[in-house]
C-alpha cells in the first residue's frame, strides 16, 4: 500500500474507533444506575406473576420446566452490566465470582447440562426471549419492545412501588 492509502485507512479505523466509543458512552449514560429491571418471557408464556422465591429456582436452575413440560431457557445479560449486577445482587444474592463458581459446580455435578446464556445487549436477549417460548430474561424496564411478556415479581411491576428488581 502506498503511504497515502495507509494514512487513509488508519483515519477510518481511527474515525471508526471514536463513533464506537461514543455510541457505547451515549448509551451508558443513558441508563441510569438505579434503573429497574424488567423479567421477561415469551408473550405466548401463560405465567403472568412470579414471586421472588419462584425467581430463584428459575435462575438457580432448580426449576427446569415450566408447566406442559417446556425447558426452561435461562437468558442472562453479560457480565458488566448494570441489569447483571441486580439480578446477581437481588435474585442470586451473590457476586460475580461466586455465580460463576456455583454454574460451574452444578455442570460438573451433572445437574444442568450447560450454566444460562450470557447475551452482549438488550436487544439479543429480548430477540431470544421472542424466539424461544421457553426462555426468560431480563433487561432494562426503559428497553422494553414489543414481542415480550413483562412479569410481575410478587405482584409487582417494574415503576411501582415497592418493586424489588432495582
Amino acid at each position: 500500500m502506498t503511504m497515502r492509502t495507509n494514512t487513509k485507512v488508519r483515519a477510518c479505523l481511527l474515525l471508526a474507533c471514536l463513533m464506537a466509543f461514543s455510541l457505547i458512552s451515549f448509551r451508558a449514560a443513558g441508563t441510569p444506575a438505579d434503573a429497574e429491571v424488567a423479567i421477561v418471557v415469551n408473550s405466548s408464556k401463560p405465567v403472568n406473576n412470579l414471586s421472588l422465591a419462584e425467581l430463584r429456582k428459575i435462575y438457580f436452575g432448580d426449576r427446569q420446566y415450566w408447566k406442559g413440560n417446556l425447558p426452561v431457557v435461562l437468558l442472562m445479560r453479560s457480565q458488566g452490566s448494570h441489569e447483571r449486577d441486580v439480578v446477581l445482587r437481588v435474585v442470586f444474592e451473590m457476586t460475580e465470582e461466586r455465580y460463576t463458581k456455583y454454574w460451574v459446580a452444578k455442570v460438573m455435578r451433572a445437574e444442568v447440562s450447560d450454566p444460562p446464556a450470557s447475551l452482549y445487549s438488550f436487544g439479543m436477549l429480548q430477540e431470544g426471549v421472542r424466539g424461544n417460548p421457553g426462555a426468560i430474561g431480563y433487561i432494562n424496564a426503559n428497553d422494553l419492545r414489543p414481542g415480550v411478556k413483562v412479569l410481575r415479581i410478587d405482584g409487582l411491576l417494574p415503576g411501582e412501588s415497592g418493586y424489588s428488581l432495582r
